[in-house]
């Protein structure tokens, strides 16, 4: 076992939005204190905020280059860094345990490890969930991760060089299932690189020839935004020639395309799925903690384990149950929130103060169709109790989304010091990743 001199060790598992955020401020909190030690525990060495995951695959975003390195942010902030995925929790002894960490050629890097813990924080985020669906993991890419998401950005390159080669002989066939905020922004994002790229080599390449059809098991897209929001989507995406298809479920994916409910068979050598959210399936009964059929672990209102409270659990893994019996959705803001909430619980803790209840705050959401406009519903409104925008003051409040991320994570100076640069590269970078 990992030897750890300190009295009070506080372990985080997974860098995602809430846990990046929530480790940086133990961090910087107790960066002097040495009876404190802060600990991330991640599977991946480099942080993108997960909403912007569609950009990665899309060519729109390069995680080499935009991306939060654990081990940098770790020494600049004040907690440690260990790599490696969470494989058991051994609550009485207050130790977890992490898998070896294998290389590409199944060749072990380094063995089993286990770590104690004062206080243990579980914020693995979410899988996409395939619903047992025949052929999804054997044929579909997704978009859990920077790995997932690059390994789809170089198919589609693969495919551009391909059609050059055979002179476009067939169109390009993009499929993606799930019409939720991912899938809408990543049909929007993939027309966006396929108009891009004529400018860098591939300007024989005719927009016409692209052809991404989405498809949504349920009446509308969006559903988690108001339908008035959701049919302006759809219009917008439409206008771009995107095809859209609701009403329809898949029922099998091969290694050519998809078949639906109806019988229909769509040719789609591309095929993405976006359909749905599940935690992780190792946390079902990880620990004897209490988890729900999609493996949430069950919390308090402190968020706090239901059976055990030196265990936070915050975002996408979380199952939270309102004060009204509604439960709050998979969201980044989400997240967000429960970070800063457990953040206050733990100094009160320590400081033997009764901990605060955790209530969600809905400042609405937003979708971005690429650079092509944005839209989207915000709470507070006093007619209908939310207000929809579009146009660029949606796009200006969709960044300030990520903004108040990297503020977060970076801090305001660093954060408009990222802007500048951002800014800059815009002039000598290329605008669409091609590798």
């Amino acid at each position: 076992m990992t030897d750890i001199s300190q009295k009070h060790h506080i372990i985080v598992v997974g860098g995602g939005a809430g846990g990046l955020e929530l480790v940086t401020r133990l961090g910087r909190r107790f960066r002097k204190n040495e009876s404190v030690r802060i600990t991330l525990v991640d599977r991946n060495l480099v942080h993108v905020w997960k909403p912007l995951l569609h950009e990665v695959a899309a060519g729109a975003l390069d995680a080499d280059i935009d991306g939060v390195s654990y081990r940098v942010h770790a020494s600049s902030s004040g907690f440690h860094f260990q790599p490696g995925e969470l494989s058991d929790i051994n609550r009485g002894s207050k130790t977890i345990t992490l898998a070896p960490i294998i290389d590409d050629q199944g060749s072990e890097l380094v063995a089993s490890r286990k770590l104690a813990y004062t206080q243990l924080v579980i914020a693995v985020g979410s899988v996409t969930n395939d619903f047992g669906t025949t052929g999804v993991a054997e044929h579909c890419y997704f978009l859990d991760s920077v790995k997932q998401a690059t390994q789809f950005h170089h198919a589609l390159m693969n495919t551009f060089l391909s059609l050059q080669a055979n002179q476009y002989n067939q169109s390009l066939r993009v499929a993606i299932v799930g019409a939720g905020a991912t899938g809408v922004e990543l049909a929007a994002e993939l027309h966006k690189s396929a108009e891009l790229i004529r400018v860098y080599g591939f300007e024989d390449f005719e927009l016409n020839t692209l052809e991404i059809t989405v498809i949504e098991a349920g009446p509308r897209i969006l559903p988690a935004l108001p339908e008035r929001i959701a049919r302006a989507a759809q219009h917008e995406l439409e206008k771009l020639g995107i095809k859209v298809m609701t009403d329809t479920p898949v029922v099998e994916v091969n290694n050519t395309g998809l078949k639906t409910g109806t019988g229909e068979f769509i040719e789609a050598p591309l095929r993405i799925w976006a359909a749905g959210v599940r935690a992780p399936g190792f946390l079902k009964g990880l620990g004897g903690l209490e988890t729900n059929k999609t493996n949430q672990v069950i919390v308090t209102q402190t968020l706090q384990s239901s059976v055990d409270e030196s265990i936070y659990v915050i975002g996408d893994c979380a199952a939270f149950t309102q004060a009204d019996g509604s439960r709050v959705a998979p969201r980044a803001q989400a997240a967000h929130q429960m970070a800063a909430q457990v953040y206050i619980n733990i100094m009160r803790g320590m400081k033997h103060k009764p901990l605060q209840a955790f209530v969600y705050r809905d400042h609405g959401s937003l979708v971005s169709l690429s650079s092509y406009t944005a839209l989207g519903g915000l709470m507070g409104n006093l007619n209908s109790g939310t207000m929809m925008v579009e146009g660029w003051i949606a796009r200006v409040m969709y960044k300030s989304l990520y903004r108040m991320h990297q503020v977060a994570v970076h801090g305001y100076f660093s954060t408009f010091l990222l802007i500048l640069v951002k800014g800059i590269n815009r002039r000598l970078r290329p605008r669409l990743k091609l590798h």
